[in-house]
């Protein structure tokens, strides 16, 4: 089973993005991320993890019918955006919900913070038929969804 374990963002992380120099992680906290991290590896539960940067670099597709429109960030509820996430394979719901409470609050002890976990899908979660077996394959060859 994997989830996914998504660092909300906060109005902070948004605008610290704007500044010369870019975002700096407090030592502190990326010193725990690290640890952190370093022990889901060590359980041999890591499959990745990242950091996002704020979301003026990034854009959104909206979809109407046939229609796309690309619309470019920032985008102004910081509580909705996501700022790294960890990807972890685990046995059980259980599991992956004990890393996540030990998960290292992402801006600092005592500061307010969310983490959203979400499980994927897996291919096995589908009925069987022949587009399932064409992700099964590109899976096989891309190393994508086949756990």
């Amino acid at each position: 089973m994997r989830y996914l374990i998504m660092v909300k963002s906060t109005p902070a992380f948004e605008a610290e993005g704007a500044t010369p120099g870019g975002f700096q992680p407090d030592p502190t906290v990326f010193a725990e991320m690290a640890a952190f991290h370093e022990e889901l590896a060590r359980a041999g539960v890591l499959l990745d993890a990242s950091g996002l940067k704020p979301s003026r670099a990034g854009w959104r597709v909206r979809y109407d019918g046939a229609r796309r429109t690309v619309v470019d960030g920032p985008f102004t509820e910081a509580k909705e955006l996501i700022a790294g996430y960890t990807l972890i394979q685990v046995a059980s719901r259980e599991e992956a919900m004990e890393w996540a409470r030990r998960f290292p609050n992402p801006v600092g002890p005592g500061q307010p913070a969310e983490i959203e976990v979400r499980q994927l899908f897996e291919l096995d979660d589908f009925a069987p038929s022949a587009e399932v077996e064409r992700f099964r394959e590109l899976a096989a060859s891309k190393s994508i969804g086949s756990k």
